[in-house]
């Protein structure tokens, strides 16, 4: 696993951070309350323990997917025989795919309620382009660096940066210095960053 070849720690080894936030006020497709949400503990998801140099290079490479859509869909699932832990479901509707989706696909993800509680948040028509990782044995999957691997969609289609994408990929030659990128531009950069050693 990325996290296990970054970190040198294995699943068993770290121990998954408390999250003391009370998620009662949480509310997606209903509530997201939980009884448990001062007691969850973290389950291990690439991505979420590692610490890697957050360069747009290494945010291209642990992606497992990245694409364009728009959000249709989102619900709670909670924990279950076959799920021990309580995700959120977001099923997007892929427009444009660079990596691992199929354009005009209907794509269900799942990603841990921590996550959810702890601001990785998504809203129904909502335009985003993803770096996602790889599916973990749990079916789950996050966002890239967190807020690093998660771009708005504008309403001409155009990628847009935040001032913390500004700063950390300063230095990518198609990216540096620019809030909104088409995305022919965007996947450009992608190969490049894709293709560096």
């Amino acid at each position: 696993m990325l996290g296990t070849a970054l970190t040198g720690w294995s699943e068993a080894q770290q121990p998954p951070p408390r999250f003391p936030r009370d998620f009662s006020n949480d509310v997606v497709s209903g509530s997201l309350a939980s009884p448990h949400a001062r007691s969850l503990r973290a389950p291990f998801i690439p991505g979420l323990h590692e610490q890697m140099e957050r360069t747009f290079p290494n945010i291209v490479r642990a992606a497992g997917m990245i694409f364009s859509a728009t959000v249709q869909r989102i619900e709670r699932h909670p924990a279950s025989a076959g799920q021990s832990v309580e995700t959120v479901a977001i099923t997007l509707h892929v427009e444009r795919a660079i990596r691992g989706a199929m354009p005009g696909e209907d794509l269900t993800i799942s990603q841990w309620i921590g996550l959810w509680s702890g601001g990785q948040r998504y809203r129904v028509g909502e335009r985003v382009l993803l770096f996602l990782y790889p599916r973990s044995k749990l079916g789950l999957t996050s966002c890239v660096g967190g807020s690093l691997g998660r771009f708005n969609i504008d309403a001409w289609g155009r990628v847009a940066l935040s001032a913390r994408q500004l700063s950390a990929f300063q230095t990518d030659p198609v990216l540096r210095g620019k809030s909104r990128v088409a995305f022919g531009d965007f996947a450009l950069a992608v190969r490049h960053a894709d293709e560096e050693e």
